[in-house]
């Protein structure tokens, strides 16, 4: 039997490494280039580097330092430069930043601080400190601003600064998958009660009942996304919503983000390299848009929210939602391509230690998956521990996306986890599958 002391040691241990981890790719991300390219500004929809480094710090500082440990704060006169929601991104290299030495600097003072007040921390009581609640949101806030400063990364110009090797090549049993799953119809639960690290637009737990409905087996890939170009699938206006034709229109879009068309065929520039677009991989940096009229123009649709999450957690077997598609143990290397292991994504068809008990295969890492589902809150939903994370999102300005990339950490990829953003969105790492729903005679 696990003592509580026990108890709290392993969740201290749990925090630390989080933090650690987290603090460990920060600094790989910045450290890798020279402080002219940490201040400047690489696109108007992304702060500077610099701005990242220090706003990190600045939440730690506020959750750690002052909500948890009573401490006064070190260095309240930047708590406004830091605010999000204060300083819209393209106005932010104006503002007065910390400089790079600085901000590392910061970066390491609030740290040392909080692994002090982690140790003595007792992780029970308040809920802001049971079972490490804010040590695990600041290890993810962290980690979705490491996410953040790597798509910057994709969108600065100049050579590469960042390395890893590549992803493995899909399986050679990959190529028999059926096309879609069936997924029958029945209840299933929602979100979840359980992960004590899991975010306020995750709970609570909930029942819901679906109709039946396919989902592709596998994300849509470059080799088929290119067929809908092709096809004239941007010069269509039968595929696109209103909406979405008209962003087309006015932007003229005719491939995914970073995609170039040659002589010799399409090629693409990632991470400051360029090279073939390859045919296998996800199609990746496409918009809301760009994925809805891909899967009209298939006969398809994008999968709501509730069916990806279903597709994710079901288990028919049992009738219970898993924490992940493969299971109840974390994330490791041979399930999920994620963690910045690589720098893009695997070929579809890889990872099939990754399946979900239904035979879906890659729902997390790889490609953020877009749905059809509004940012909405949960029935029940309460926010916590301050309305800003979540609330102030809810609505229909934003679609919602699933199952991490290739750089979202361990400590973020859940299969209930919520991502969102606007549906014109493309420099993120965002791909889709598509889903439909069967025929009667489908369903015996």
């Amino acid at each position: 039997m696990v003592t509580a002391a026990e108890g709290r040691a392993g969740l201290r241990a749990h925090a630390f490494d989080a933090l650690t981890r987290a603090r460990e790719r920060t600094l790989a991300l910045s450290d890798c280039v020279e402080d002219a390219e940490l201040t400047a500004q690489h696109s108007p929809l992304m702060s500077p580097l610099v701005w990242d480094m220090a706003h990190i710090g600045n939440q730690e500082e506020q959750w750690l330092l002052r909500a948890v440990g009573g401490q006064a704060p070190l260095r309240p006169e930047i708590d406004s430069l830091y605010d999000a929601f204060e300083h819209p991104r393209a106005e932010r290299p104006a503002l007065p930043l910390l400089p790079p030495d600085e901000a590392r600097a910061y970066l390491t003072k609030v740290r040392g601080h909080a692994f002090r007040i982690l140790e003595r921390a007792q992780l029970a009581g308040r809920p802001l400190v049971a079972d490490g609640f804010a040590f695990g949101m600041i290890a993810q806030h962290e980690q979705q601003h490491a996410e953040t400063m790597l798509i910057t990364h994709q969108l600065r110009r100049g050579p590469a600064a960042l390395s890893a090797p590549p992803p493995p090549a899909a399986p050679a049993e990959a190529v028999a998958l059926p096309s879609e799953v069936l997924v029958p119809a029945g209840p299933f639960t929602m979100g979840t009660d359980d992960d004590p690290w899991a975010l306020d637009n995750e709970r609570p737990a909930h029942r819901r009942e679906l109709p039946a409905f396919c989902i592709d087996t596998l994300p849509v890939s470059n080799g088929a996304y290119l067929r809908f170009i092709e096809d004239g699938g941007y010069a269509d206006p039968r595929w696109w919503t209103p909406a979405g034709w008209d962003h087309l229109r006015r932007t003229g879009l005719r491939a995914p983000l970073f995609w170039q068309r040659e002589p010799d065929g399409w090629w693409r520039r990632r991470f400051g390299v360029r090279e073939p677009v390859p045919e296998a991989e996800p199609v990746m940096h496409v918009s809301w848009y760009e994925a809805d009229a891909y899967a009209r123009w298939a006969g398809r649709r994008l999968p709501t929210e509730a069916e990806w999450e279903k597709a994710a957690r079901f288990d028919p077997g049992t009738g219970r939602s898993r924490h992940f598609p493969w299971g109840e143990s974390s994330p490791g290397p041979e399930q999920a391509n994620l963690g910045q292991r690589h720098l893009g994504p695997a070929p579809v068809g890889g990872y099939p230690a990754g399946d979900s008990a239904l035979g879906v295969r890659q729902l997390m890492g790889e490609v953020w998956e877009w749905t059809s589902s509004d940012f909405s809150p949960y029935p029940g939903f309460t926010a916590f521990p301050y309305r800003e994370y979540s609330e102030v999102f809810f609505g229909p300005d934003y679609k919602v996306l699933r199952g991490g990339c290739f750089g979202t950490d361990p400590v973020v990829a859940r299969a209930t986890f919520r991502n969102w953003d606007y549906p014109v969105r493309r420099q993120i790492f965002a791909g889709f599958r598509t889903a439909r729903t069967p025929l009667p005679e489908e369903q015996v």
